[in-house]
């Protein structure tokens, strides 16, 4: 609920507005029960629990990378239903990559969220207790956040700008929009849309090729919103926000890592600032593709034409830390025991 909701609930129930603000403060703490809400009256704290529940995230597995301390959470939701969020240190501060949906009806070839579809889409709660729960649970303050989990985030907008609404809140956790990225496949409409509000959140493109035909294979969102008509929303997009776009880019091998393809990338990025995330790929057991062997020549074509291009450090390898991998053997794992 908004700070406003939540005052016109607490006003119903005879409470003064400063009521509002202190639940509110005390949900953005990640209290897990009313009972916790230590300034709030006995009475009030029991007509509360009559009416609502505070939602609470159960952690059903946990891993800590040895290698470079991330954290991956798979979260049990209320319903019995499972996502991901990734915990990662960076010199800059801790950043959270969150989920958006459970499951994913995109079908993006190459990673595993995707496998078994879209289940439901997260509330904002839901979204909100990602950060807040990972926050209490690892002892680090969250600077920055990432929506580039499991699910797409243009596909549960409303939800998703509720969210944003929430942890930007001051009496929140009031994280800036500027520490905030949001990642989309290319649905066009949320994209127009985003432009429409002016958030100075930055917006992640999963492009993964320049190409109509190479995309449409390896990303279906493409035979519904063609990468033509989203470079061109993504143009429209930066003259109307002043922000820079960052298009995220899997490296496959033999599939989209030519030099023609690094070529065309320069062609449609000329005159509109961009930044492209080389990401060595994810090597998914159930997907032929595998990844590149020539990420730093494309790198360096691509620089060579003026594109500001970086390869993103790889974090977690060694917990399954790339989006879907745990929550795939979770369920893996459950439908074994049901035939057991």
């Amino acid at each position: 609920m908004t700070l406003e909701e939540l005052t016109a609930a607490l006003g119903e129930m005879g409470e003064p507005a400063f009521r509002g603000k202190q639940v509110f403060t005390w949900l953005h703490r990640g209290v897990r029960s009313f009972e916790e809400m230590s300034d709030i009256s006995k009475d009030l704290r029991e007509k509360l629990a009559e009416t609502y529940w505070v939602d609470g995230l159960t952690a059903a597995r946990k891993l800590v990378s040895q290698a470079d301390g991330t954290v991956k959470y798979l979260w049990e939701l209320q319903d019995g239903n499972c996502i991901e969020t990734v915990l990662m240190r960076y010199h800059h501060g801790n950043t959270v990559c969150i989920s958006s949906q459970v499951g994913c009806r995109m079908g993006c070839a190459f990673c595993a969220s995707t496998l078994g579809g879209k289940v439901r889409d997260l509330t904002a709660g839901e979204m909100l207790e990602q950060v807040l729960f990972a926050q209490a649970d690892s002892g680090l303050n969250v600077s920055n956040i990432v929506l580039m989990g499991i699910g797409e985030p243009m596909d549960n907008l409303d939800n998703v700008l509720r969210f944003l609404e929430l942890v930007n809140h001051p009496l929140g956790l009031h994280i800036g929009m500027r520490h905030i990225s949001l990642s989309t496949c290319g649905v066009i409409p949320g994209v127009r849309r985003l432009a429409e509000l002016g958030l100075q959140l930055t917006l992640s493109v999963s492009l993964h090729a320049p190409d109509s035909e190479t995309r449409s294979r390896i990303m279906p969102v493409n035979r519904a919103y063609d990468v033509e008509e989203l470079f061109v929303a993504c143009r429209d997009y930066f003259e109307k926000t002043g922000r820079r776009i960052s298009f995220e880019y899997a490296m496959i091998d033999g599939v989209n890592d030519m030099d023609w393809q690094a070529d065309l990338i320069a062609k449609k990025l000329r005159g509109m600032p961009g930044h492209v995330n080389l990401i060595p790929l994810n090597d998914v057991a159930e997907s032929p593709l595998k990844p590149s062997r020539r990420v730093r020549q494309f790198q360096q074509r691509l620089e060579r034409q003026g594109v500001t291009a970086t390869v993103r450090r790889s974090l977690g390898g060694d917990i399954d830390a790339s989006c879907g991998q745990l929550r795939r053997k979770a369920m893996e794992q459950g439908r074994e025991e049901q035939n057991q």
